[in-house]
């Protein structure tokens, strides 16, 4: 897969699944994990560029094993831009899916 067309998808789900609930890190990279290979060093950087860019703050939380967390939670700014990801992602899988149905 194109690595830009898949860092654009890890993007949406990146903000999708902290939408759903504020993460921190590692535990978005073990979410995504589940479904993809993925690695830390693609999903840090769309959090520093995500977080840059205000679609989320962040906060840090005490962790009983180990040092405090860094989480991330989304903002109004993220949630207006995933739903927009979203409305290209449904138009555009809705195309490919109209163009290979009768292949």
């Amino acid at each position: 897969m194109n690595t830009q067309f898949r860092k654009g998808i890890i993007e949406m789900c990146v903000l999708a699944l902290i939408s759903k609930k504020d993460m921190y890190g590692y535990e978005i990279v073990q979410s995504i994990a589940a479904y993809t290979d993925i690695n830390e060093g693609t999903v840090y950087p769309i959090l520093r560029r995500l977080t840059t860019e205000e679609y989320f703050v962040t906060y840090l939380k005490e962790s009983t094993i180990g040092p405090a967390r860094k989480y991330y939670h989304i903002t109004e700014k993220g949630r207006a831009y995933l739903a927009s990801l979203k409305g290209d992602w449904l138009d555009f899988s809705k195309m490919v899916d109209d163009i290979l149905k009768d292949v």
